[in-house]
């Protein structure tokens, strides 16, 4: 419709023209001594239109190539600035799509234009990585080392890959750097977990276990294996002395020390020090939180010595729990072990042979039967006695 209207009036305008020089009689007479030049008004204003047009079309020329190289540069930067991008783009693609070669090397032609190179270059260490060529990578990440606009994803890129090769120093300096520039968000604190987890500093796992847990960004069952494998490794430390082992069993919160896992495993440290008193105390609070069949063998482990009040203690609370708990075989071993140490030997043999009736672990068919024997060879009943010490060493054989 455009075309159409800017025709019409086209096609009016000529026909105006064409009307308005019919009837034009003017004329035009240009003196130059001794030449006089007649013209017609219409042949006149034809002429000036046309010189118009060639000094327009000269003065149009001339500005065009003044302007040649800096266009010609333009283009040029047009093309690099799209080459580039196109390189970065099909790096990143290659990169999401495991083809890592493909991804290095589209990165070493993205990294040709300067805005890409620092992105190109974190591309181009995480493919290396992924490859196996570390010193390229390396290479790669101290390419934008003074990149200042790129340094929290360098030093973040670093931190991953590093513990993905378990590295774990190097990784922890990086997370280092990172914290001086006052960098800690969730991502950051997931590596940094990582990386004192493969150092084993559990400390600082608890630490960052602790603050994770608060922003909700691990899954609660990793959260409480990352507790426990770092009570574990604080309470089996074998530089403890009695001191020492206590501290540090109260500087763990109180709620985790009611965990099963953490107060067996605190209970065992403690039995190995021969602190029995403590050892009972532990399993006695964590137990009346949660049943676990592993409290009991510590528990077990901490008898007291025989006719104290302490150990006829530990058989009232076994007593007692024995009432929610009729069918554990780890509670009617560990009865019948006490019952034995007092030498109340009917209640002993009673406990044991339940434990024996209920157990399904080795573990428990094995110390049933072995204290069986060792109740029998008490009461002078040799034969029994034998044939539990058989039935143990057949149960060690499974």
């Amino acid at each position: 419709m455009r075309i159409f209207i800017r025709l019409l009036i086209l096609f009016a305008l000529a026909v105006g023209l064409a009307i308005g020089a019919r009837f034009n009689p003017g004329n035009v007479v240009l003196f130059y001594p001794p030449y006089r030049i007649d013209l017609s008004l219409n042949f006149f204003l034809f002429l000036l239109l046309v010189l118009f047009v060639i000094v327009y079309t000269i003065i149009t020329a001339v500005l065009t190539a003044k302007k040649m190289p800096r266009k010609v540069a333009a283009y040029r930067q047009n093309k690099r600035e799209r080459d580039g991008n196109k390189s970065l783009r099909e790096a990143l693609k290659a990169l999401f799509e495991g083809r890592f070669g493909h991804a290095e090397k589209a990165a070493v032609r993205a990294a040709d234009l300067p805005e890409n190179t620092g992105i190109a270059s974190l591309i181009g260490a995480r493919a290396a990585h992924y490859m196996g060529q570390f010193e390229r990578r390396d290479s790669w990440l101290s390419a934008v080392e003074h990149d200042t606009t790129h340094k929290v994803a360098r030093l973040v890129s670093m931190t991953e890959l590093l513990v993905d090769q378990h590295k774990s120093d190097q990784a922890l300096d990086a997370v280092r750097e990172l914290n001086s520039s006052g960098i800690r968000h969730i991502q950051v604190l997931r590596w940094a977990l990582k990386a004192n987890q493969q150092a084993q500093k559990w400390q600082e796992v608890l630490k960052l276990v602790r603050t994770l847990d608060k922003h909700k960004a691990l899954h609660p069952a990793l959260s409480n294996r990352l507790r426990e494998l770092a009570y574990e490794d604080l309470l089996k430390d074998h530089g403890h002395d009695a001191e020492s082992l206590r501290r540090v069993w109260y500087e763990i919160p109180a709620a985790d020390r009611k965990i099963p896992f953490v107060a067996s495993t605190a209970a065992d440290a403690f039995n190995s020090r021969g602190l029995f008193d403590d050892a009972r105390t532990i399993v006695e609070k964590s137990i009346s939180e949660e049943w676990d069949e592993r409290l009991m063998r510590a528990y077990r482990e901490a008898a007291a010595s025989e006719g104290s009040a302490a150990l006829l203690s530990q058989i009232e609370y076994c007593e007692k729990w024995s009432e929610s708990h009729p069918t554990d075989p780890e509670l009617a071993l560990t009865l019948g072990t006490l019952c034995f140490r007092q030498k109340l030997w009917g209640k002993a043999e009673r406990h044991m042979e339940q434990a024996l009736s209920d157990a399904i672990d080795p573990r428990t068919v094995r110390e049933a039967n072995l204290k069986l024997a060792q109740l029998h060879e008490a009461l002078g009943q040799e034969e029994e006695a034998a044939s539990h010490y058989r039935q143990c060493a057949i149960a060690t054989m499974l």
